[in-house]
């Protein structure tokens, strides 16, 4: 089940919400893991074990290391965590990806059965081992109640495709916290931005560049105009997702941290990646690139390390060779920027620099889009005008969706967000007037949302698979 299904909006959260502010306090927070259970189940019921399993290992972990005294004892426990979530995302993940390779390499044939992945395990490994990591750094106080370290990981709003959570930012929001109906009205409206992000824009894209990219040999103004759609698709997918997920958060007490903020306005790859799924780019800093040594130990471990976390930064994100290009591609943009390249930009216009920027980033959703090596080639050809200029539908498909990309372009920037609270600043003393313009505004956007959802079969959710 994801948040822009039917099922979920008219069924699975008016329920849920409906007995959360029903049932007393003390049941609220068995109410959200049962739920979060059942809306893990939905799909794939056979994959709850996994999630369960997880949870189940890494509270004892968390309880041995709260037992355990000795710095090395710790030690021990914190590694052999490590290593077990990582097998455990290993050969779920990763045993088909090993398998292919070894066989096409050797010519053997392992008839190895491809295992299929269980939906947001590389997000809730990565949270629960976040979780470990912080008790055995002291930074988070051990979780005694398995029930409430149940529900941290298995929570449903960021459970299949984040903000990953760090518990100490939640700790005190399990144990209690406050709700209330402003609190409520806030993440309805943060999840109706997000909703409208999903359905309205990102798979208006999608469906662009899932037809352009569905004929071979298409000309170069196709082709950019495709990767453009993607790169839009793929930051409303999911900045949308995220959206709702901290809004539903939000219903239920619980303050998730940002995880976009507005990436394409960015003059760096540096920026970028600080404004871009902020939750995974803070992860891999806190638990790899400082234990590495960060930029400690020198420029040519700093150097290493930088190629380290990007290489797995791109393996994280799939079981695929373009994964891998992706990662190495972002590392060493992002060396050649640290050591060279912003020095030589420093001094261009902003508009230059944010021009370059964008276009550094559109070539690597160009990579990170194709899982098929011969697709992408064909297609970065296409990119480079191997096919032709444009052909006799170009001016259709430029009229055709100039509307949509000029929305698609402001709605990225903190245009509109800008204009609301001029608008609010501006009309600030008719409360009333602005509380009805607000209200039949969210209204609106929902109502055209699930409209979409009603009248169209095309709904994919990128991050879904990671």
């Amino acid at each position: 089940m994801v948040f822009s299904s039917l099922e979920f909006l008219s069924l699975f959260l008016p329920l849920v919400v409906l007995l959360y502010f029903i049932v007393p306090v003390k049941l609220r927070n068995g109410l959200l893991l049962l739920f979060s259970l059942l809306f893990y189940a939905w799909g794939e019921p056979v994959y709850l074990t996994v999630m369960l399993g997880s949870i189940a290992m890494n509270y004892v972990f968390g309880i041995l290391l709260d037992k355990v005294s000795s710095a090395r004892g710790r030690k021990a426990v914190a590694a052999v965590s490590v290593a077990a979530n990582l097998l455990l995302l290993g050969v779920f993940k990763y045993t088909g990806f090993f398998v292919r390779n070894i066989e096409g390499i050797t010519g053997l044939e392992l008839n190895v059965k491809e295992i299929a992945l269980p939906i947001g395990i590389s997000f809730f490994t990565f949270q629960a081992m976040s979780y470990v990591l912080d008790v055995y750094r002291g930074k988070a106080q051990v979780q005694k109640n398995i029930f409430s370290f149940g529900l941290y990981i298995a929570l449903f709003p960021q459970l299949i495709a984040g903000p990953i959570v760090r518990f100490s930012t939640v700790a005190a929001e399990i144990n209690r916290r406050h709700t209330d109906a402003a609190m409520a009205a806030e993440g309805i409206k943060r999840f109706v931005i997000g909703l409208a992000k999903k359905v309205l824009l990102a798979n208006s894209a999608g469906y662009i560049w899932e037809q352009l990219t569905g004929a071979e040999g298409i000309p170069a103004v196709s082709a950019w105009v495709a990767a453009l759609a993607f790169s839009f698709q793929i930051y409303f997918d999911f900045s949308g997702y995220s959206d709702m997920a901290i809004g539903l958060g939000r219903i239920f007490g619980f303050h998730f941290e940002e995880n976009f903020n507005y990436p394409y306005i960015s003059q760096t790859i540096t920026e970028f990646w600080n404004r871009w799924h902020i939750s995974l780019s803070t992860w891999f800093k806190e638990y790899l690139y400082i234990p590495l040594g960060g930029n400690r130990k020198g420029k040519l471990k700093q150097v290493r390390n930088i190629l380290i976390v990007w290489l797995c930064t791109g393996f994280w994100h799939g079981a695929s060779w373009n994964f891998i290009f992706w990662g190495l591609y972002y590392g060493l943009l992002l060396l050649a920027e640290k050591f060279f390249l912003q020095k030589l930009t420093a001094k261009l216009p902003a508009a230059v620099r944010h021009i370059l920027t964008l276009l550094a980033v559109l070539f690597g959703w160009v990579l990170f889009a194709f899982d098929n090596t011969p697709a992408l080639f064909a297609f970065v050809k296409s990119m480079f005008g191997a096919y032709g200029f444009a052909d006799a539908g170009t001016p259709a498909l430029l009229a055709g969706n100039a509307v949509l990309f000029v929305i698609l372009a402001l709605a990225s920037v903190p245009f509109f967000g800008k204009l609301g609270r001029r608008l609010k600043e501006k009309y600030a003393e008719k409360r009333a007037l602005v509380f009805a313009a607000e209200t039949a505004w969210f209204l609106l956007l929902f109502v055209l949302s699930v409209a979409y959802l009603v009248n169209s079969t095309y709904n994919p959710f990128i991050y879904f698979r990671f």
